[in-house]
């Protein structure tokens, strides 16, 4: 899987010259933790994070932000982006196509894309899908099975396989 599929694409921005009060407004709306800071041509030059405004004093994201970031290309790997913020012990990192900004991912994204990830029991087929296992109170979709714990609750998704539609007799 590719960042693409799974990049925040519309990305929130701020201005070098941005005040520090009006970063933190933007960071307070929005509900995000941390805002691109892009220089007059458009280029990402840093980031500032709620961690700059906490501990470094300035009144323009020039000033308290962290400069030299990290970026990754949309082609880029899910799996290495998720090592790289590890590693490096991140939590997002601006997409860049050339020097233009087309997105951002961050460990909440990753996150995110793991609960959208369904395995089947019976044969290991794994699916990608927003909506996941349906209740037991719920047919199942066409041709995919589902299966509960004995109190009948968290069903979990079988496949659309052979195994799953005909399980072995016990």
């Amino acid at each position: 899987m590719k960042v693409r599929d799974i990049m925040t694409q519309h990305v929130v921005t701020v201005t070098e010259d941005t005040p520090v009060l009006a970063v933190a407004r933007v960071l307070s709306e929005k509900r995000i933790s941390a805002v691109p800071v892009c220089g007059s041509d458009g280029a990402v030059v840093g980031l500032v994070s709620e961690f700059d405004l906490l501990a470094r004093e300035g009144k323009t994201a020039r000033e308290v932000m962290t400069p030299g970031i990290i970026s990754v290309s949309e082609d880029t790997d899910v799996e290495e982006v998720r090592f790289l913020l590890i590693e490096r012990r991140i939590k997002r990192v601006p997409v860049m196509n050339g020097q233009r900004l087309v997105g951002i991912v961050s460990r909440a994204d990753i996150v995110r894309e793991l609960t959208l990830h369904w395995i089947c029991e019976v044969c290991g087929e794994m699916i990608r899908a927003k909506e996941g296992p349906r209740g037991a109170d719920q047919p199942p979709p066409s041709g995919q099975l589902v299966a509960t714990d004995e109190t009948g609750r968290w069903p979990q998704w079988l496949g659309t396989c052979v195994a799953a539609a005909n399980p072995p007799r016990r």
